[in-house]
């Protein structure tokens, strides 16, 4: 497969190749937007660690993977921590998605599932193990996923980029 050519726009990566668009189809990389396949951070940065993808600037000059990096983490500030995660759960091959309107980091999907007919599974949570939590903030991280019929999924990055995985479920007493 040829390398999909990808535009980098202000906080915009999008792409209207047609590898994109098989690429959406097979494994669920990014999202439909009209005519266009939208990436995450992630998603695109994955691609191109893995050398499906070649990022281009305004003027369709690549960007460097180091280049490409600065300016992710310049956009998230959290983008070290929720990369590791993001790429260990699609190596594992989970279908990650962003969970913004949940305010979670990312919607996660059973294997082989199809996005577009199931609900995710989990709502997922990235964090250095260093970084504490309240517990409202927890009770609130639990309790949406528990109102949108999901579990919730810590992911604790440590150190060594190690991750462990927590995942909490409602039970009815």
């Amino acid at each position: 497969m040829q390398k999909i050519q990808t535009t980098l726009l202000k906080n915009s990566l999008t792409s209207n190749a047609s590898e994109a668009h098989a690429l959406f189809e097979k494994s669920k990389f990014g999202e439909r937007l009209d005519q266009k396949i939208l990436y995450s951070a992630c998603e695109a940065f994955f691609l191109v660690k893995e050398n499906k993808m070649q990022i281009l600037n305004f003027q369709n000059k690549p960007i460097s993977e180091n280049i490409l990096l600065k300016k992710l983490c310049h956009l998230d500030k959290n983008f070290l921590t929720k990369y590791p995660v993001f790429e260990d759960l699609r190596k594992k091959g989970y279908i990650v998605k962003t969970a913004l309107k949940f305010g979670a980091d990312f919607r996660v999907y059973e294997k082989e599932s199809q996005t577009n007919d199931s609900h995710s599974k989990w709502l997922c949570y990235a964090t250095q193990e260093n970084k504490q939590i309240t517990w409202q903030d927890f009770v609130a991280k639990n309790r949406v996923a528990h109102s949108t019929k999901k579990n919730l999924l810590i992911a604790i990055l440590d150190e060594e980029n190690q991750i462990s995985y927590y995942e909490i479920k409602w039970t009815k007493p």
